[in-house]
């Protein structure tokens, strides 16, 4: 039976950091999602779709906000047991609490427990797709895929490829990296709603002949994502530069692997040179912008006004567990924090965007998922937008719907998640 959400809805008819907010968000104060079979068949206002559609099941939402589901473009779902932990700058942190959690993931059982924990988690912070990092183990995957398929969800992942300059039991080599990822791709990717994602952790880790051969492998699957990181930290940008002396800059050691270019996701991407920014914008990459783990291990400030500016899909990622939350909101709150700090006042829209057909443009899946519009899959979240006291008392001195929508992205988390649907159905 086809189900009518009623409530206030937003979506979007185009991105509003290129067009005036007015134009380009929707805003309906007694809106309605009509959902059929996983599907957003109508978006609209209440009275005109429930006169349309007068026997379609009736489930009303009061005042809360009904909007596409949250997608995480960064996170390491293995890392999601040390989340908070204290440490100094990345490589340190890598040393101390990184690389020892992701040994354990060689035991299947404890990859489980942890995949569960991970997508739980995600549910209750409105999270409906994220694009992940598991380890270097084959058994990361499976467990990370099987506890998505099990919940219904559209998410992607894939293996870390790392053969130097990590510790003993948890480097591959060139050649296993490449058949593990090539077997565990075969399996994965498309079945159902998962995408297997090829996944260098980033330079440092990989020799110029495990860089080849991934370069060789996305060669081969080309409608597979490719993931790593790219100018996190200062430290790591001079490292980089010892360890590829002929190349140019970070950027150009993936160039010249052949893993920059649409479907490329690079994290962070805080310290790119003018060359390197038209370079990214050339060959089509895109960018995950990953604000609470740049503040918490003191990276450094993304530069989001100049990545929109220039046309370069951005998404908006948690960067679990060097981002030091799993809310979505929590994760707009520091992007606006950060936006702060460079002197660009991001706007409510413009964090919405990032943190929904934003991640979903960078992952592309813009025509799947990201948006409360028709024929969409209904991967939706029904947002209270007076979920605590504090809230509340903010809202109620409100004069508009962003002056509403904004206390809940600076203020809110997962008491804000009221209900989620995944393919049409509510979930917990």
């Amino acid at each position: 039976m086809a189900q009518l959400l009623l409530g206030q809805t937003l979506s979007f008819a185009s991105n509003p950091w290129h067009t005036p907010i007015a134009e380009a968000a929707i805003h309906e104060r007694h809106g309605a999602v009509l959902v059929e079979n996983g599907t957003i068949r109508a978006v609209g206002k209440a009275d005109d779709l429930r006169a349309k559609h007068p026997d379609a099941k009736i489930i009303n939402h009061g005042n809360h906000l009904i909007m596409a589901g949250f997608i995480d473009a960064h996170a390491h779902y293995s890392q999601t047991a040390i989340i908070a932990s204290w440490g100094k700058r990345l490589i340190d942190w890598l040393n101390t609490y990184t690389f020892p959690e992701e040994t354990r993931f060689a035991d299947r059982t404890y990859a489980d427990q942890v995949a569960e924990t991970y997508l739980d988690l995600n549910l209750s912070n409105g999270i409906t797709t994220a694009c992940a990092y598991c380890t270097i183990h084959p058994e990361s995957v499976d467990a990370y895929f099987e506890a998505a398929q099990k919940r219904g969800l559209r998410m992607l992942g894939g293996k870390v490829m790392m053969d130097r300059n990590a510790p003993d039991g948890l480097r591959d080599t060139a050649q296993s990296g490449y058949d593990d990822s090539k077997a565990l791709l075969r399996k994965w990717h498309n079945t159902d709603r998962l995408s297997y994602v090829i996944t260098p952790r980033f330079a440092p880790t990989s020799t110029e002949i495990q860089l080849e051969a991934t370069g060789a492998l996305w060669a081969e699957f080309p409608d597979c994502l490719m993931q790593t990181h790219l100018s996190e930290q200062s430290e790591e940008i001079t490292w980089v530069r010892e360890l590829f002396p002929d190349q140019q800059d970070y950027l150009a050691v993936y160039e010249h692997y052949g893993l920059t270019g649409p479907g490329a996701v690079l994290g962070h991407s805080i310290y790119l040179s003018d060359r390197e920014w038209d370079a990214v914008k050339a060959s089509g990459s895109s960018l995950a912008h990953c604000p609470t783990s740049n503040a918490f291990i003191g990276s450094g400030l993304f530069n989001a006004k100049r990545s929109h500016e220039m046309h370069i899909p951005t998404g908006l990622a948690t960067d679990v567990g060097g981002g030091s939350s799993f809310s979505m909101l929590r994760t707009m709150a520091s992007a606006y924090e950060i936006g702060q700090l460079r002197g660009d006042a991001l706007h409510p829209a413009q964090l919405l965007w990032m943190a929904t057909q934003g991640s979903a443009d960078a992952l592309r899946l813009g025509s799947k998922i990201g948006n409360l519009v028709a024929g969409r899959e209904a991967d939706i979240i029904v947002i209270n937008l007076a979920s605590t006291p504090v809230i509340e008392q903010r809202v109620a001195r409100s004069e508009n719907f962003w002056e509403q929508v904004f206390p809940t992205i600076m203020l809110g988390d997962d008491r804000a998640i009221d209900t989620v649907y995944i393919n049409g159905q509510p979930i917990g």
